[in-house]
């Protein structure tokens, strides 16, 4: 069961799906919006995201009649609004006073680091790895979710202020793209599938 090639393999594709990296300058928004966000619960909400993800996500979508892309789609708009607020410096997401001040599950772990993407990669690849492996790679990767937001502080203090505010910007845009292609891929085919 326990097979290192298939935890490195699992592992690589939730890292590089889930990009905690480039949830830091968002991260870092947020915190300078007044909003509190908690490293251990975000490394919490995640597993528990991808746990449920990996063993109740399809029969949880079909339960609402949902299929994945139109869940992708929905997905692909939240990231999108993130990325031009993160973009052209503008504030699309109201305070919601239920919400408070806590932006650790929306819109950290979601639809940041466990949206879509994450959701349709899990189950594109179970079959690939043993149930095992795949746990064990994403504990790994709730500890490298963990250890970013737990350093995001330290990281912005380093980098200072101009870097920070070139990496959001260079950030946002990719959050665009990454939305861009969620969109395009999954509505096309739902259109060729209407």
């Amino acid at each position: 069961m326990f097979d290192i090639n298939q935890i490195l393999g699992a592992f690589l594709v939730l890292f590089a799906i889930i990009d905690a990296f480039a949830a830091m300058p968002t991260v870092i928004d947020l915190k300078k919006k007044g909003k509190t966000i908690s490293a251990s619960r975000a490394a919490l909400y995640s597993m528990i995201m991808l746990l449920m993800f990996f063993y109740v996500g399809n029969a949880m979508l079909k339960l609402f009649h949902i299929d994945i892309p139109s869940f992708a789609v929905a997905g692909s708009i939240v990231i999108f609004v993130i990325g031009l607020e993160m973009t052209l410096n503008i504030r699309i997401f109201r305070d919601n006073k239920t919400q408070g001040s806590d932006a650790t599950f929306i819109p950290v772990v979601f639809p940041l680091l466990t949206g879509a993407g994450v959701f349709t990669t899990l189950l594109s690849i179970r079959a690939q790895y043993t149930d095992l492996n795949m746990i064990i790679a994403m504990i790994l990767n709730v500890i490298v979710i963990y250890v970013i937001l737990s350093s995001v502080d330290y990281i912005e203090k380093f980098l200072g202020d101009a870097v920070i505010y070139m990496m959001q910007k260079f950030f946002g845009v990719i959050l665009l793209s990454i939305a861009m292609k969620l969109f395009i891929t999954n509505i096309t085919y739902i259109v060729e599938h209407i």
